[in-house]
């Protein structure tokens, strides 16, 4: 690998980085305002890369791929469309942000929750404010009259 394509590549995390080869980068002329300026240069990037062929480890590429599957073509390219700003060269580091951005979201493991009952003083003060909840409905009632 030579010095210019490792300068390109994508760092995600300290462990994690995407070779220069495995981005493919295609610049397309970008949508709403701009005048000229959107007729004439193709500014916006789509960023694409493919996930099941990428060089991450197998279950990082499982994670990526079932928590981003929305954005996953059926060839098994993730897309990121950037057109936020005027430049080229902007919206180029913006598409990459984004990916690295994405890859690390879909990286975090979530803990898993472990059930837990209440214990005796929670339930012990729910039952609690019921009673007392009971009695302030219970007093809103008509009075009762007396017949004695």
């Amino acid at each position: 690998m030579s010095d210019h394509e490792f300068d390109n590549s994508l760092r995600v995390t300290p462990n994690i980085v995407i070779p220069a080869w495995e981005l493919e980068e295609s610049f397309i002329r970008a949508s709403g305002p701009g005048g000229q300026n959107v007729n004439k240069v193709s500014t916006a990037v789509l960023l694409r890369w493919n996930v099941s062929r990428s060089s991450l480890p197998a279950d990082a590429k499982a994670r990526i791929l079932r928590h981003w599957k929305p954005r996953i073509t059926a060839d098994g390219d993730l897309l990121v469309n950037a057109s936020r700003h005027r430049s080229q060269g902007l919206n180029r580091q913006d598409a990459r942000k984004r990916l690295a951005d994405m890859v690390r979201a879909a990286l975090i493991v979530k803990k898993r929750r472990v059930p837990t009952k209440p214990g005796r003083g929670a339930i012990e003060r729910r039952i609690a404010a019921k009673k007392q909840r009971s009695q302030i409905k219970g007093a809103r009632g008509r009075p009762k009259l007396d017949d004695d």
